[in-house]
């Protein structure tokens, strides 16, 4: 991104990084990786304590922003987990939030006991949107939730589910017979069944969750059947937006170290960065990048001041931070060249984060078909 900080949001953006820097270095990534893990614990309640997933939480919830403007810090926080490949569950957890403070805000039921689970670190919610073999389409879900008097049966499938295995509370898209509605569903309750699957990201998993009649009261819905469209869009923008920012940071990054390696890289007694072919290919990465961190800046903003043509603003950045940001780690890479595709450098580690984020919650194919519906082509 290419935000206009404040002084404060300068200092929270730095001591993000050094936090991050200090934890969880590349280095512990890939160690975390080689045991198998996901993200420590502590690791993100600590994140919780730094206010990670407070931002996106009005005052009188208990929450609160840096500067006033909870969206843009809550990037902040994003570009710089891209930075270092961080794991922890950032864009799930404030995913699900973003949903029950746009449904209480809407009307229905009281959640103010999750939401504070969450800001405090102690729970973990993601979002079970997706369904096996299906594309992205969360308000056409095959899931069901059936009225049994004061109570709901939901039975279904949801795959792609990020940190599920970590997961203490699903936010699930169903059907009801009236419309489409969304619930909290504990991870703990009967039915409820999670299997780990191979993600392409090393540290954030993700997993299929099977609700066999999974019964939960009423109480158990987000919002109101009527206002589900509303809040699943404003979910839609805040993970998306934030996927933006994180895809940024990958790409700030990897461009940063290429180009040294560039010019530290000897060929025939020149740097490599001297040729001048390798400077076209540097300028026009450069030239990408600056209109990613444009793109995703609009968007960030589009959001945080819930701006009237902020659907088409993030859609627009996912279509083209989601592509332009593998073209130019891919030709990174390269760049480095047979160094680059081996399993001791980093090049493949943010290879596989941008191309986890690229996928989700609508490739950028999906998202240019939604921004030519938002301007009626």
């Amino acid at each position: 991104m290419d935000l206009e900080l404040s002084e404060d949001q300068k200092l929270f953006r730095n001591t993000t990084a050094k936090f991050l820097d200090n934890e969880l270095p590349v280095e512990k990534v890939r160690a975390i990786n080689k045991e198998g893990g996901g993200f420590p614990a502590e690791f993100w309640t600590q994140g919780a304590e730094l206010g990670w997933a407070a931002l996106l939480v009005p005052e009188e919830l208990g929450g609160g922003s840096i500067s006033g403007n909870g969206f843009q810090d809550l990037a902040i926080v994003a570009e710089e987990f891209g930075r270092l490949v961080s794991p922890g569950p950032l864009l799930p957890v404030n995913t699900v939030i973003a949903g029950l403070v746009e449904g209480a805000a809407i009307g229905g039921p009281d959640h103010t006991e999750t939401i504070e689970g969450l800001m405090s670190g102690e729970l973990i919610g993601t979002w079970a949107a997706y369904e096996p073999k299906g594309h992205w389409d969360p308000l056409n879900p095959s899931t069901t939730a059936t009225k049994n008097g004061d109570n709901y049966v939901i039975t279904g499938v949801k795959d792609r589910v990020e940190a599920g295995d970590a997961a203490g509370v699903f936010l699930v898209t169903a059907k009801t017979a009236s419309g489409v509605a969304l619930f909290l569903v504990p991870a703990d309750a009967a039915g409820v069944s999670v299997e780990l699957v191979d993600s392409l990201d090393f540290v954030r998993h993700h997993a299929t969750v099977t609700f066999s009649d999974v019964t939960v009261s009423a109480d158990a819905m987000v919002g109101t059947e009527s206002a589900t469209a509303d809040i699943v869009e404003r979910m839609l923008q805040v993970v998306v937006a934030l996927q933006c920012a994180e895809m940024n940071g990958a790409i700030n990054r990897v461009f940063e170290f290429t180009v040294q390696w560039a010019f530290d890289r000897y060929s025939f007694g020149r740097p490599l960065a001297s040729y001048q072919a390798l400077k076209h290919r540097f300028s026009d990465m450069r030239t990408w990048i600056e209109c990613c961190n444009a793109t995703a800046d609009e968007a960030v903003k589009a959001v945080n001041n819930r701006a009237e043509n902020s659907a088409r603003l993030v859609s627009v950045a996912k279509a083209y931070i989601g592509t332009k940001s593998v073209q130019i780690i891919q030709d990174c890479v390269q760049m480095h060249g047979g160094l680059g595709v081996t399993w001791e450098h980093d090049c493949h580690l943010y290879l596989r984060r941008a191309t986890t984020d690229r996928q989700l919650f609508g490739t950028p194919a999906d998202h240019k078909r939604r921004i030519a519906d938002l301007i009626g082509l």
